[in-house]
């Protein structure tokens, strides 16, 4: 059975958990803005809660009330073969960025294994086959050595510390797509694309701490926090539409109100109905002498 920790404070957040030290009772935000920094959409849900899995209802959400969009830039939380699919089944161009590889120092690593699409099996670094073995229900296809070869081979212990002396290779059902999004991520376009982020999505979590007290809140239960962050970005859009209007040397009397009113009625809605949004940005609070403090993790963000 598994142990899940509650806070007695507020039982709404959840725990996260970020590498060894960082163990806190937060509330994540899952914020969407386009390629101007205006934000689409926002989702309040505890910190435990991991991006990857609310992703196709939020992608939903944006496109059923803004349109779909040509691409999307994402960050390493949301590279997952699930998802790489249902981009390119979209025809949505994913623009992820390069995840190093999480094996142990000394040892090889995942690419120095080469599959074979023909024969449906791996090939080791000592040119000898991993075999199929079985398929679990996470939908990873795993791979494995024979004993007998491995017991004589001169990188064992470069290669496994299994006691059966057997190496076992994973490779998910559709591993094709996460491999042809890494194959984008040399383009032009996706090192474009995503030098944006740090202009659009990082800037607006970067205003909302910094000018809109959002660092910290002091509010319990997911509704408040989620009322709070719809107000605070509807003034942000506000703020940055009024910027505009001044820079073109214009007046709101000039300017179709009907466009502003969409976007209010929009988050409004939201914050109602409780409905998802895309996923772009996460921010974590911190539970610190009677306040939560926001924390950056991953972002994504929505090109029209």
């Amino acid at each position: 059975m598994k142990e899940v920790k509650v806070s007695t404070t507020d039982p709404a957040c959840g725990l996260f958990v970020k590498g060894e030290k960082e163990r806190v009772f937060a509330y994540g935000f899952h914020t969407a803005c386009d390629k101007n920094g205006f934000v689409l959409g926002v989702k309040v849900t505890a910190g435990n809660v991991h991006d990857s899995t609310v992703f196709q209802d939020v992608l939903e959400q944006v496109q059923e009330h803004v349109g779909k969009p040509t691409a999307v830039v994402v960050d390493s939380g949301y590279k997952t073969p699930y998802i790489c699919k249902h981009l390119f089944d979209a025809e949505i161009r994913p623009v992820m960025p390069y995840t190093r590889p999480k094996t142990k120092d000394g040892f090889f690593k995942k690419y120095e294994y080469v599959y074979d699409e023909h024969y449906d099996c791996y090939i080791c670094p000592n040119e000898q086959m991993l075999t199929y073995e079985l398929t679990n229900k996470e939908g990873y296809r795993m791979y494995k050595s024979s004993a007998e070869k491995c017991k004589a081979c001169p990188f064992l212990k470069q290669c496994t510390e299994s006691k059966d002396f057997t190496k076992r290779v994973s490779r998910h059902i559709w591993a094709d797509y996460v491999e042809e999004a890494d194959h984008l991520r040399h383009t032009a376009e996706n090192n474009e694309l995503y030098s944006k982020r740090k202009e659009t999505i990082e800037r607006v979590f970067a205003d909302m701490k910094e000018k809109h007290g959002l660092r910290w809140t002091t509010l319990r239960g997911i509704e408040k926090v989620s009322m709070q962050a719809m107000l605070v970005f509807a003034a942000m859009n506000l703020k940055k539409m009024a910027t505009w209007l001044w820079k073109a040397g214009r007046s709101f009397q000039d300017f179709e109100l009907k466009f502003i009113f969409r976007w209010l009625l929009l988050i409004s809605n939201k914050v109602c109905l409780q409905s998802e949004t895309v996923i772009i940005d996460r921010h974590f609070f911190r539970e610190s002498q009677g306040k939560r403090q926001v924390h950056h993790c991953w972002t994504f963000l929505y090109m029209f």
